[in-house]
């Protein structure tokens, strides 16, 4: 297991983890917002987040966090900015077309496949780069089996990081609710990013489960050597496994550094407890 990398100033405004600090990044963000109706929701966003680092998008609610995912995703069209995935300005592109550009999401309220199986919703998000096209399938055409064969090891491989194989043929609507967040994050990865987005992951799970997610996020990251950036409001998650944080209040960065940079930082703690009144 890799362990947490200290932060190292690669530009004057950016700092990355030390191993990925002679790579390109994997994200970069340059004053990237989007206004509403008048209502700046975000506005001047800017991170860099290296090839294999774990961050954390911390913030009061409303803050602007699920924002920055859904303009990632280009759920929403930035009003300004740029927004450049491995060096590459991914302005103009769709919301699926960054899914295969290398950016994959989960979402705060779970959407699985309900009444699909655990395996099924795993392989759906692999049939963009399955290679058989309608005639072998309807056909059951050699290509069509081999493609299906693949899928199906591809899905088993991805299940036993959760050790979930045996819940393949389960519907997904009946798994427990820690176990269907553990499945959304196992169809995410079937899509092969380079960059895996979480939405409150441990929403909903008891400690238990909460320190299991640290060590699989962990061990997702180191195996598929991928960036995480995720979304949380438990701060014993988010301290022990982001090695940068980018801190969002009224949709603006108030601070940006690493874990102990975030705990003493004054305006982060007024933004989250409030200013103390004077005697």
């Amino acid at each position: 297991m890799a362990e947490r990398s200290k932060l190292v100033e690669v530009t004057r405004k950016a700092y990355l983890p030390e191993r990925d600090a002679d790579k390109s990044p994997v994200l970069e963000t340059v004053n990237l917002g989007i206004t509403f109706g008048g209502l700046k929701a975000v506005d001047d966003f800017n991170v860099t987040i290296g090839r294999t680092e774990i961050a954390g998008l911390i913030g009061p609610n409303g803050a602007g966090k699920t924002t920055i995912f859904n303009l990632l995703t280009k759920v929403y069209q930035p009003t300004h900015g740029t927004i450049l995935l491995e060096g590459k300005d991914i302005h103009g592109l769709s919301t699926a077309q960054i899914n295969h550009a290398g950016i994959a999401r989960t979402f705060q309220n779970i959407r699985l496949f309900q009444n699909l199986t655990v395996e099924e919703n795993i392989t759906v998000a692999m049939e963009p780069r399955i290679k058989y096209n309608m005639f072998s399938g309807i056909f059951r055409l050699p290509s069509y089996w081999k493609g299906e064969k693949i899928a199906h090891e591809r899905a088993m491989e991805l299940l036993s990081i959760f050790h979930m194989e045996d819940f393949a043929s389960a519907k997904a609507g009946s798994l427990p609710y820690g176990a269907q967040r553990r499945l959304e994050i196992l169809r995410a990865l079937a899509t092969n990013p380079c960059l895996l987005l979480l939405d409150e992951p441990a929403a909903g799970m008891n400690p238990s489960e909460t320190a299991e997610l640290m060590e699989n996020i962990r061990s997702i990251r180191d195996t598929f050597q991928i960036a995480v950036l995720l979304i949380e409001h438990d701060m014993n998650l988010v301290m022990n496994i982001c090695e940068g944080i980018v801190v969002l209040n009224f949709g603006r960065v108030i601070a940006k550094g690493s874990p102990d940079d975030i705990q003493n930082n004054p305006e982060v703690i007024e933004a989250y407890l409030g200013k103390k009144k004077e005697a």
